[in-house]
């Protein structure tokens, strides 16, 4: 797979979207630090929690809360273009933060388009291309996420089958039914 191509951000912002409240929050940021701190540890050999891991987590919540904001009743355009949202955010988010913290950039508008664009000059794929296949991939999970859900979907739940029912309709129902 290309770098940078990744189901965690339309994941976070789906589980804010569909999961309950408390789920939405600790189900994918509990399961993707168990997961980091130990990829961190015995995989990367460095310290299991740094600055970036807590401000990726940060960006993640902000994610989760958009999804909530955004919420299931969406229509399908709506929630591919909030998972979308996701991932620009935390692009914008950390590369500005590389721009203002690496001494690499200059600290100037160009430094800044720079370090959202090329990156620096001796890596490999360039910041634009990582977020290239982030866009991408976000899009792509998230698309299918949404589908799934709606598509799954029943076409009416039984409350709003019910919301148009008389109480004294239902309560005739079981009368008939005994006839």
């Amino acid at each position: 797979m290309p770098s940078n191509f990744s189901v965690v951000y339309a994941f976070v912002f789906c589980a804010g979207v569909y999961f309950p409240k408390r789920l939405a929050w600790w189900l994918p940021l509990g399961t993707m630090l168990v997961t980091d701190v130990l990829l961190n540890i015995f995989y990367y050999h460095v310290a299991p929690i740094g600055f970036y891991l807590l401000l990726n987590y940060a960006i993640y919540a902000a994610i989760i809360g958009l999804g909530q904001w955004f919420g299931a009743r969406a229509n399908f355009v709506k929630l591919l273009m909030g998972g979308l949202l996701g991932a620009i955010l935390f692009y914008l988010v950390t590369n500005s933060l590389s721009w203002l913290q690496d001494p690499a950039y200059a600290k100037t508008i160009a430094g800044w388009i720079q370090a959202l664009t090329r990156g620096h000059t001796n890596i490999q794929p360039s910041t634009w291309e990582l977020f290239r296949n982030t866009l991408f991939s976000t899009g792509l999970f998230t698309a299918l996420f949404v589908a799934s859900e709606k598509l799954s979907a029943p076409a009416e739940s039984p409350a709003d089958k019910m919301a148009g029912v008389d109480e004294k309709e239902t309560e005739a129902e079981p009368k008939e039914a005994e006839a």
